[in-house]
């Protein structure tokens, strides 16, 4: 009975549905020349990479959604009013039944 609830997590996880990979991929990188590799020294010897206008541009834009979405998420995660409710607890149906003496 114990192998049997192991196992069967097991072949759920055989049931699963993987994303296509193959279709993900750049048409032409199959074919595409292995990149040569080159020594570390002679790549930290060279030019600092500079960011050019048009990635800034795309950067500033992601940092401005990204503060406007963390704005958003500074509020209170429950609001005011459900709040108040919560406080005043849960009233269960059977507390009654047990005050009575039977």
């Amino acid at each position: 009975m114990r192998l049997t609830i192991c196992l069967l997590p097991l072949a759920l996880l055989g049931c699963a549905q993987f994303p296509e990979l193959e279709a993900a991929r750049t048409p032409g990188v199959a074919q595409a020349p292995f990149p040569d590799l080159l020594p570390i020294d002679s790549l930290l010897a060279g030019p600092a990479p500079r960011a050019t206008p048009q990635m800034r541009e795309g950067i500033e834009g992601r940092v401005e959604g990204l503060r406007a979405r963390a704005a958003r998420l500074q509020g209170p995660v429950v609001p005011a009013s459900t709040r108040t409710r919560m406080q005043g607890g849960v009233t269960w149906p059977y507390d009654e039944a047990v005050d009575q003496p039977g």
